[in-house]
């Protein structure tokens, strides 16, 4: 399974191969919104066909709904990411959305995909602001599971932090710093180099390990808390760019220092990720609709309990908007 333009880009040719190697194959075209909706009708189809295993390509939903669809099936699941856009492919879980793209539930699995296989070349060839998007969220994994560690709160699974798993989370980060600019020049020319594999492996398995075992928190609440605001031009951003913010916003919840907060911000501006609300579409935002987002992030099924302190909406719409404030100023926006 694949959506229309990824089936253009590579999923023909893959096909194609998999014809030729003797396999029955039954192509799908994803509709684009990982929905319960979405997921039982190729869930069906999967029934008809008598399906062996499942190989979703392509970006986060496409690969969080293959997911979903073998774990209704029973059956081994092969992910072949097309971007470095998101942390969805090795994870054990789905994040499901509405057939209008709001946050639904997280859905979990009994075991991790069978098989995750990246071409780096294809990623080297992608839009690079998917790339940029996957930076983000991988950005977001040691900041979420350092809040988790203080609050000694529960990771993704329902387990307890371990020494290994922030380990990776901190290790993430620090690669992300390190070679993440590096990376981005080098898709711009869509060239494969070893910053940019770093990148990659940070993006996908680093990040996708990390926030498994060490947990969210607050900035992919934010997130969540986003989807449910209308506004078309923020329903356009990815999901990198939308963590992006909730990061940003995280850190100012937690009263981060000056020195700490640039670090990131400066990173997120080089790499044209949104840090105001202008950016995010949404210039004119109310103070109604930030509490909007405040109470969706902070709602019970959400992950905003896992910081180490009591969050409200009103907190999350204040830091929000110091966040926006003081990206404004840096930039002589204001």
């Amino acid at each position: 399974m694949a959506d229309a333009t990824v089936y253009k880009i590579v999923g023909k040719d893959f096909l194609d191969y998999l014809k030729q190697q003797k396999f029955d194959v039954r192509k799908v075209t994803f509709k684009g919104e990982a929905s319960e909706e979405e997921i039982n009708r190729i869930t069906e189809i999967g029934k008809d066909f008598g399906t062996d295993f499942i190989i979703g390509l392509g970006g986060g939903k496409t690969l969080d709904s293959a997911k979903a669809i073998a774990d209704n099936l029973g059956l081994p699941v092969a992910i072949l990411p097309s971007l470095a856009s998101t942390d969805a492919p090795c994870s054990r879980l789905s994040v499901i959305y509405t057939p209008s793209g709001a946050f639904s539930k997280y859905r979990f699995y009994s075991k991790n995909p069978d098989l995750v296989l990246i071409d780096t070349q294809l990623v080297a060839n992608a839009p690079v602001r998917l790339l940029a998007s996957g930076i983000a969220d991988a950005l977001a994994t040691n900041v979420e599971a350092q809040a988790v560690a203080k609050g000694d709160g529960q990771t993704m699974l329902g387990g307890k932090q371990t020494l290994v798993g922030n380990a990776i989370a901190e290790k993430c980060e620090e690669t992300e710093f390190d070679y993440a600019l590096q990376a981005i020049d080098a898709a711009r020319v869509h060239a494969v180099t070893p910053a940019l594999e770093k990148i990659i492996e940070a993006n996908t398995l680093m990040s996708g390990v990390g926030f498994e075992s060490g947990g969210l928190s607050g900035a992919h609440a934010i997130h969540n808390g986003l989807t449910a605001l209308p506004d078309e031009a923020l329903h356009e951003k990815t999901h990198g760019e939308k963590v992006a913010f909730g990061t940003l916003t995280q850190l100012f919840l937690e009263g981060r220092d000056t020195d700490e907060i640039n670090e990131y911000l400066e990173l997120y501006l080089a790499l044209g990720l949104p840090t105001t609300f202008a950016d995010l579409g949404i210039a004119d935002v109310t103070d109604e609709a930030l509490l909007t987002v405040g109470e969706v992030a902070t709602a019970d099924a959400d992950t905003m309990s896992e910081m180490p302190f009591d969050v409200t909406p009103a907190d999350v719409a204040a830091a929000m908007k110091g966040a926006d404030a003081y990206s404004r100023s840096c930039q002589g926006l204001a």
